[in-house]
């Protein structure tokens, strides 16, 4: 067999919605957007939804909107994908990286609490494999520490203490007792790329909590002119009869999503319950299989929470850096794709530079040098599956 790691699962319906966008010459922003913000806001019992062009766009607009920029510090975790961390340098804000707790993908809250100063504007918690972070002890930990709060921005005082932004871009459909992932921090942004559960290629959005005092609107409105240059009318407005008359309010940004990616999303909307009961029947598989192996998996489902499936992440007890290689290269020789999740960022160029040190994020590299990620992706079939527990077990059986 020849398996993918993650290939996209798109079909006709995502065909006919892209025909359609291009027969009815909206290929930009204009109503599939729209009705894909709609959606997705249905979808995580908010009142709003923007889409843009990634999640990465979704989180260095929050920041900006936010007011967070020079002098701030944002505290993230280590143990994530770039993309967590880098907006936080875009806007020109101090990246604070905290270490995971023991056996966890989740940043150490003991250790957030401590990181929390004066000069903390927001957290930014990442929902790896869709698994969602534990809002509630963060949303406690803040409260605790708001007293060293000092707001910089009118936004900033309807919460008077470090936001919480989620980095959920692998958690959209995700839940934890009984709110959905987008309802749960006070912002969430979510991505669509090519890899992630619902694809749009490339995309994403945010979704934001009713505050009092926060015009919902007005929010709105002000992503529409960071992502659009600062534009006082997008291509939709400007196009009634008679309407070209616009503005520019400030040199602003271009990270809009086209009909064209919110059509693929509206088919994979339309679609998304199943595809996310096909990731969990396989996350069940696996975990029946492995439960005798000497591993450790995440816990994907339970009372309290169901992920959204968006990754199979398997720790190997025993084993270092160097074997863990070794038992991809002979996957891959089985024909079986897999991959790390992730590289702690102070292991990468960038953040070496930055002067991060992974002797300071222990507990994520040995999180990082025994994990493996096997492919889970709704077009698994069954006989793909069932090979990919046998030759995953028998490679383990032999180290």
């Amino acid at each position: 067999m020849n398996i993918p790691f993650s290939p996209p699962d798109v079909g006709q319906e995502e065909i006919e919605e892209v025909i359609d966008a291009l027969k009815s010459g909206w290929i930009t922003t204009g109503p599939k957007t729209k009705e894909f913000e709609r959606e997705i806001a249905n979808l995580c019992h908010t009142e709003k939804a923007v889409c843009l062009n990634s999640a990465t766009a979704a989180l260095e607009l929050t920041l900006r909107l936010l007011g967070i920029g020079e002098g701030d510090e944002v505290i993230t975790s280590s143990y994530t994908y770039t993309a967590s961390a880098s907006p936080i340098a875009h806007v020109g804000a101090k990246i604070v990286l905290i270490d995971t707790k023991k056996d966890s993908i989740e940043m150490n809250y003991d250790m957030l609490e401590e990181a929390i100063t004066e000069n903390t504007k927001a957290i930014i918690p990442v929902d790896i494999a869709g698994i969602l972070c534990d809002y509630n002890k963060i949303f406690e930990i803040v409260e605790r520490k708001k007293n060293l709060f000092t707001a910089k921005s009118e936004i900033q005082k309807l919460y008077n203490r470090p936001i919480i932004i989620a980095d959920s871009a692998h958690g959209l459909g995700a839940k934890q007792n009984e709110k959905m992932s987008g309802e749960l921090a006070d912002f969430t942004t979510f991505s669509f790329h090519a890899v992630k559960n619902l694809t749009t290629a490339e995309g994403g959005a945010v979704t934001w909590k009713n505050v009092e005092g926060l015009d919902n609107e007005a929010v709105y409105k002000q992503y529409q002119l960071l992502s659009l240059h600062g534009q006082t009318k997008d291509a939709l407005n400007k196009n009634k009869l008679g309407a070209w008359e616009y503005d520019i309010v400030a040199p602003y940004y271009k990270c809009n999503m086209t009909d064209i990616q919110a059509g693929i999303g509206l088919a994979q909307m339309r679609r998304y319950p199943k595809l996310l009961q096909r990731r969990q029947e396989i996350i069940a598989k696996y975990n029946e299989a492995f439960k005798n192996l000497p591993v450790l998996t995440l816990n994907h489902k339970d009372g309290n929470h169901t992920s959204s499936g968006h990754l199979y992440l398997v720790r190997i007890n025993g084993i270092n850096e160097q074997r863990r290689n070794e038992i991809i290269i002979k996957m891959a020789e089985e024909g079986i794709a897999c991959n790390v999740h992730y590289k702690p960022l102070p292991l990468l160029t960038a953040y070496k530079n930055m002067g991060f040190d992974i002797k300071d994020y222990k507990v994520a590299y040995s999180f990082y040098e025994n994990e493996i990620t096997l492919p889970l992706y709704s077009k698994l079939t069954d006989e793909e599956v069932d090979y990919i527990i046998e030759k995953f077990t028998k490679i383990i059986e032999r180290i």
